[in-house]
């Protein structure tokens, strides 16, 4: 009997996920539990294992397809089962397809020196990044597509671009120069009238059009980069964080001398014994959870109309990626010795880069710490991770005169960044826990007690 492969729920806040890549082909034998497709949820590229053995008769979402949570992707059968009635079912992208009578499409696309955009009811269109790409590549304008979406709510999908350019015809001709051009400019062919033989539209007829189009000059671009995926996921939380929390942010200089000592003595037994080298930032997350147990407030969350302060310390770190931010999470922080939260902190960064990072390690966290001290940063203003109460930011250590009682000598200093959620902690209580970081951290083997 044939499955259906459905995109799974992969995180709590996930709607949709963008198919980055397929493992298998279609006519591929697969077995249940083996890797089957790579989807990029909000923040983190997660692998799909295959729900069911057999052979993957049909892939319905191509990749870099956006899907929404539970929809059809996918379908296993045995190799001579016939899926023609399941298929015709769906449509490319593995929507279902709707009971309702669905408009026909027009007979014939004529299009005109310079098209107006379709009149669109309720705002703007809704497309997904594949069918942009391919409406732009050959020139068409996608509000014209309006009404025509088979996608989940009258999404237009890559097939409903297709269809159009088949009724529509072959693209307006140009020179290979001219295609270039109008590509890089943005400029759609058919909104451009052809002068040279045939019509065929040149590279005159571009610079010409683009003129009328845009009076001005506009600037060269170097590069687009997609604001979507973990880029938006990120900007999306910081825009939150900053219009929902009153951030304050609260600068305390730390000695890191006695701190810079500790490590070095430690670290050789460290090696030996677990096979681990103890950072600064492992220290330090050993500290801010110490800190908390005196100060509990830190670790709290405003849900609603309670503020919740949470019994367990769960500890994210952030860790920088490509295009973007996450924070995996050390859990139960407070209970562990140093060195596996060294391991864990380790062994969660090196999943992040790779892209590797399940839910659960991105979810449950209590407090925040960014480290920007090995970019040569002094001072920040680091944003809340909502619904968390406050992040503490990490600066770099350097050496400087400091007077220590009334010699001047050579220590090591650091700037740690207390922002805090003015609406949960008053500011004593926030300078009071950050004096319980520093002091811990200028007396590290008070860690140890």
């Amino acid at each position: 009997m044939a499955i259906k492969v459905i995109l799974p729920l992969l995180g709590q806040t996930m709607e949709e996920g963008t198919i980055n890549k397929w493992f298998k082909k279609e006519g591929d034998t697969v077995e249940k539990g083996e890797p089957l497709l790579e989807v990029m949820t909000d923040k983190v590229n997660m692998e799909v294992e295959s729900p069911a053995s057999g052979v993957l008769r049909k892939i319905l979402a191509p990749e870099e397809a956006v899907v929404p949570v539970k929809e059809l992707i996918a379908i296993i059968g045995s190799p001579d089962e016939k899926i023609d009635d399941l298929l015709a079912s769906v449509t490319a992208v593995g929507v279902e397809k709707p009971t309702a009578p669905v408009a026909e499409p027009a007979k014939e696309f004529i299009p005109t020196a310079a098209p107006g955009p379709t009149p669109i009811t309720g705002g703007r269109v809704i497309a997904s990044p594949r069918a942009k790409k391919i409406a732009q590549e050959h020139g068409l304008g996608i509000s014209l597509l309006v009404g025509m979406g088979s996608g989940p709510g009258g999404r237009i999908v890559e097939k409903d671009v297709l269809n159009f350019l088949a009724k529509a015809g072959a693209k307006p001709r140009a020179t290979p120069l001219a295609e270039k051009i109008a590509a890089d400019l943005g400029l759609g062919l058919y909104d451009i009238t052809g002068t040279g033989p045939g019509g065929k539209i040149t590279r005159e007829d571009i610079l010409c059009a683009r003129s009328s189009f845009a009076p001005t000059e506009a600037p060269n671009i170097g590069s687009v980069i997609p604001f979507a995926g973990i880029r938006k996921a990120v900007a999306d939380a910081m825009v939150r964080s900053v219009s929902s929390a009153a951030h304050v942010t609260l600068v305390s200089e730390v000695d890191m001398t006695d701190c810079a000592r500790f490590r070095e003595q430690i670290n050789p037994g460290m090696e030996r014994r677990y096979g681990v080298k103890v950072s600064y930032t492992d220290i330090i997350v050993k500290a801010a959870a110490r800190a908390i147990e005196d100060h509990r407030i830190m670790n709290s969350t405003l849900e609603g109309d309670r503020i919740v302060i949470h019994e367990d310390v769960h500890i994210g770190v952030a860790v920088a990626i490509e295009g973007g931010l996450v924070a995996p999470v050390v859990k139960s922080v407070r209970g562990k010795p140093l060195q596996v939260i060294s391991t864990e902190i380790k062994e969660l960064a090196e999943k992040a880069r790779g892209g590797k990072l399940s839910p659960a390690e991105m979810q449950g966290g209590t407090f925040t710490i960014t480290n920007l001290g090995t970019y040569g940063v002094d001072v920040f203003n680091p944003i809340i991770n909502p619904p968390q109460t406050a992040i503490l930011g990490v600066c770099r250590i350097v050496k400087k005169p400091v007077v220590v009682g009334d010699q001047i000598q050579i220590r090591s200093m650091m700037n740690l960044c207390l922002s805090f959620d003015h609406r949960i902690v008053d500011g004593a209580p926030a300078a009071q826990y950050l004096a319980r970081v520093k002091e811990l951290l200028e007396n590290p083997y008070l860690m140890l007690m």
